[in-house]
């Protein structure tokens, strides 16, 4: 798959067999991002909800961040496939991103996710939500204004992620 930052593949490690997701952030975008803000952020995670970063490393430049491979397929794609959620499967939605959100914000310095859209909530076999793709999280910093840098994507960012105060 493909975002406005990075690439994400779908490898195989092949001694053991298990599938991973390694996501590649080209090194034109060092200067205008934290490069190293997701790992960073993800490296401390430990929730159902969240996919595991287990390795990085760079390449030509390139950063590389091997996480966990969420099998299933993301909440916009399941609309269209579907056309229709039920009521049960939208409030296990609704009540699972509240959870994982909920741990983002328990720490002492609450992480930010800014990237809460249907394309990126991950539907598993099993119904499991996971929240996939932390690269324009931040960690809260108490008594700041606003956000440094704006981020976030058009229709689903909330309005002080376009300058007007710091997310919180």
């Amino acid at each position: 798959g493909q975002g406005g930052m990075s690439t994400v593949y779908l490898c195989k490690n092949t001694r053991l067999g298990n599938l991973w997701a390694i996501k590649e952030v080209k090194k034109e975008l060092k200067g205008q991002m934290d490069f190293l803000a997701e790992p960073n952020i993800l490296k401390n995670l430990s929730h159902p909800g969240i996919p595991r970063v287990v390795d990085i490393f760079y390449r030509e430049d390139n950063l590389y961040i091997v996480e966990d491979y969420i099998e299933g397929e993301t909440l916009q794609d399941y609309i269209k496939k579907n056309g229709f959620i039920g009521t049960k499967q939208i409030n296990n939605i609704a009540l699972s991103i509240c959870n994982i959100i909920e741990y983002l914000h328990s720490f002492n310095s609450p992480i930010i996710y800014r990237d809460l859209k249907p394309s990126n909530i991950m539907i598993t076999p099993e119904d499991k939500i996971v929240l996939i793709d932390f690269g324009i999280s931040r960690i809260y910093k108490q008594g700041g204004d606003k956000d440094t840098i704006y981020m976030g994507s058009k229709g689903y960012a909330a309005p002080e992620q376009y300058g007007i105060e710091q997310n919180c």
